[in-house]
């Protein structure tokens, strides 16, 4: 069974490591953790890297759309530990990018292209962002709650 991890050192950690990064996310899982876009890159490898954590596997990249922001969602489990962790990164709507983790987790290539093909968040630095679902001449993204179907 997959444990939780100790969030509040884990925050504790990275806002050492990196400054003023992350905090707790408080919502229904206790698993989630919040990091500034800016830090995602840093973050997410040492969280993979670190022998404390090693998150080595990248379950789920996804992104919700809310009145006041986009948030792209990743869910981390590390097979050595067999603890997890959410990881939840708050985008402006106006301007919905962030750095690509692509880097760090190979699966995470696909991922991304798919919330930049259905929710419109460019993932800056991917090695090939491109519609992935939906043909390359659709307009618009099809996830977005102001998105309107035509006939």
């Amino acid at each position: 069974m997959d444990k939780i991890v100790n969030r509040e050192a884990l925050v504790g950690e990275l806002n050492q490591k990196f400054g003023q990064c992350a905090e707790i996310f408080e919502d229904n899982t206790n698993q989630s953790i919040k990091v500034k876009p800016d830090k995602i890159v840093e973050v997410m490898k040492e969280l993979r890297d670190n022998p404390n954590y090693e998150f080595n596997l990248i379950m789920n990249l996804s992104a919700v759309e809310y009145p006041e922001n986009f948030t792209v969602v990743y869910h981390l489990n590390s097979l050595t530990y067999l603890h997890k962790v959410t990881v939840k990164v708050e985008l402006d709507k106006g301007n919905p990018q962030m750095p690509s983790i692509s880097s760090v987790w190979k699966a995470a290539d696909c991922m991304e292209r798919e919330e930049y093909d259905l929710m419109g968040i460019v993932f800056t630095g991917h090695p090939n962002l491109k519609r992935i679902l939906l043909a390359d001449d659709f307009v618009g993204h099809p996830l977005r709650k102001d998105f309107k179907l035509q006939a």
